[in-house]
């Protein structure tokens, strides 16, 4: 799935106040880490994620990571913070014509 830029601006603007649901901590990306942001994409369709990683490339790999795993769509990425959408079969976020 891709985004235009007006759907990619419609989700920012719906992700602004939204806080990270899954926190990536000093073990890094790992199953359970992983099925939590499954589930959290089923039930919200777009969520933030924060990815504590100290090296930018590091950093970097983890969230491409996520995103290949996941299916979903990297909405944006703000320093430490990732934001993804993926619809689920109850569709919650309608999203703008192209």
């Amino acid at each position: 799935m891709t985004l235009n830029n007006k759907q990619r601006q419609y989700l920012k603007g719906l992700a602004h106040s939204l806080k990270p649901v899954v926190l990536l901590g000093q073990h890094g990306l790992t199953e359970g880490v992983l099925a939590e942001i499954d589930l959290a994409l089923n039930f919200h369709e777009l969520i933030k994620v924060k990815v504590a990683a100290e090296d930018r490339e590091v950093k970097t790999l983890i969230m491409d990571a996520i995103v290949r795993e996941t299916g979903a769509v990297k909405v944006q990425t703000i320093g430490h913070i990732l934001t993804l959408y993926r619809p689920s079969e109850q569709k919650k976020i309608t999203l703008p014509r192209a």
